[in-house]
């Protein structure tokens, strides 16, 4: 199993319209292509403004044509302008969990 971490910087003040718009539109587009959902996080502590979410993949050619399926649906095409306004910074990183790892 591999998991991708996302982490975006949102724009001081945009949290809350991030959030209502991917929870009212966006992960259900998501959730149809990407599969499973690990977790989808704010931050508390820390560096503010940030959102993580995490998505299981079986394998890095999974991955590939989920994104990728994700990328060409109109919909998909249509939401992302939405959030990509409340964005200051993305990172994305696929970590692959060691063998006593509970998640392996």
């Amino acid at each position: 199993m591999f998991y991708e971490i996302r982490t975006y910087r949102l724009k001081v003040g945009t949290l809350p319209t991030y959030l209502k718009l991917v929870e009212e539109e966006g992960i259900a587009i998501q959730r149809g292509h990407l599969g499973q959902l690990i977790g989808y996080f704010q931050s508390e502590i820390g560096p503010l403004n940030q959102i993580v979410h995490i998505w299981a993949f079986a394998s890095l050619d999974d991955r590939e044509r989920r994104r990728n399926a994700l990328a060409a649906d109109p919909a998909w095409q249509a939401f992302a302008p939405k959030i990509q306004a409340c964005l200051e910074e993305m990172d994305s990183k696929v970590m692959r969990p060691a063998a006593f790892s509970p998640l392996n």
